[in-house]
């Protein structure tokens, strides 16, 4: 049966997860537990409550798969389960089925790794002085697929959570990118021995290296780019009354151009990338121009391809994973807050979207998809076997 193939494929994926409840206290087994959650938030559940509510409605269908010799868990149970698992485990199950659904997709092209932060607004809890917690996330832009996350620490940032989190990712022959808070030499390096590319936003947070940059491109084009390896591409946008036109280079940085302790510094560095954007809107037209730091070589003709893509692909992160978490699953207004509970919540999201995600019998979008889900029962086994 379908049903029992797709219990078996979680077992595989979760099987690794410690329970560490009382052995003598327990009344439901823990991937009884597990699944119960998953399949409920593929369903349209979007917290313990609902969970447990979709497990009483859809009993009879669980009891096929899982035996439940004591019934569906409470929303107590499901809580305090989830309070007491250790979410590094979870998110290695994330990471394990995300690299398996991957393996599974045929890509043409070279794939976007971008990675990015999410602050879980309503996770905070001002009696216990506990601030809502923080979830960098990877993303795959072809796959489509959230790869893997990670809490940032109460004491830390951003800034030592991603390196953390590719150090678990295969980003090898991938471009990795990320924004201005993350172009740091320790994502750089993580990248580079990796085996992958990076393409890292800079802004002025960053002020020194942002203006080395920025000088650098205007002296090079000033020069109108003679002695320098170019590679550029020009794209124009036409809708809703607007033209944007993007042009993107990628100048190489050269020997004595660039410090070579600077390149020493940053490992795998060999341009700079600046996209320049002006976008006219009626009668008034407005320009941009950005600069980022890359591991892309500019002697192939589609460098700057390469280079734009990147740029243009990150923001699928944004549109694609935290905009989806925010409008599909409610994830804002999540009141979940203590203990592990909002971060195991969170990767058992990222599992449910991949999975809704990857169906592609429905011409629908996700939360069409989970109410389906929720409605019929061959239509979820064939989520979770997908």
């Amino acid at each position: 049966m379908a049903s029992d193939a797709a219990s078996g494929q979680f077992q595989e994926v979760f099987g690794s997860v410690s329970d560490l409840r009382i052995a003598r206290t327990r009344r439901h087994e823990l991937m009884d537990i597990l699944f119960i959650a998953l399949t409920a938030m593929i369903s349209g559940a979007e917290d313990y409550v609902t969970i447990a509510e979709f497990g009483r409605i859809k009993q009879e269908w669980f009891e096929k798969l899982l035996g439940l010799p004591n019934g569906i868990p409470s929303h107590d149970t499901f809580q305090r389960v989830f309070a007491r698992i250790d979410p590094k485990q979870l998110e290695k199950c994330l990471i394990s089925w995300s690299e398996h659904l991957r393996s599974r997709i045929a890509i043409s092209g070279e794939e976007v790794v971008a990675l990015d932060g999410k602050t879980l607004r309503h996770s905070f809890d001002t009696a216990m002085d506990v601030g809502a917690i923080h979830i960098v996330s990877a993303w795959a832009s072809r796959a489509r697929l959230c790869l893997g996350q990670i809490k940032v620490s109460e004491k830390s940032n951003e800034i030592t959570a991603v390196p953390a989190l590719l150090m678990m990712l295969d980003v090898k022959d991938c471009l990795a990118t990320a924004d201005a808070m993350n172009c740091q030499r320790a994502t750089a390096e993580q990248i580079t021995r990796q085996g992958g590319t990076f393409v890292l936003a800079l802004k002025a947070n960053q002020a020194t290296l942002f203006e080395g940059a920025k000088l650098f491109a205007e002296h090079a084009a000033k020069l109108k780019y003679e002695g320098y390896t170019v590679s550029t591409e020009s794209t124009i946008d036409k809708g809703h009354d607007r033209i944007e036109t993007r042009t993107n280079l990628v100048i190489e940085l050269p020997e004595g151009v660039a410090r070579e302790t600077e390149k020493q510094a940053w490992p795998g560095l060999r341009s700079v990338g600046i996209v320049r954007s002006t976008r006219q809107l009626g009668d008034k037209t407005t320009t941009e121009t950005r600069y980022f730091l890359t591991a892309i070589q500019t002697d192939a003709a589609n460098s700057a391809k390469r280079f734009a893509r990147a740029v243009r692909w990150h923001w699928g992160i944004e549109n694609s994973l935290h905009w989806v978490l925010d409008v599909c699953f409610n994830e804002d207004d999540c009141r979940v807050r203590k203990d592990h509970r909002p971060e195991n919540l969170a990767v058992i999201r990222h599992l449910a979207l991949n999975l809704l995600g990857r169906d592609t019998t429905t011409r629908a979008g996700i939360k069409t998809r989970r109410l389906k889900a929720g409605w019929n029962e061959p239509y979820l086994e064939h989520l979770l076997l997908n």
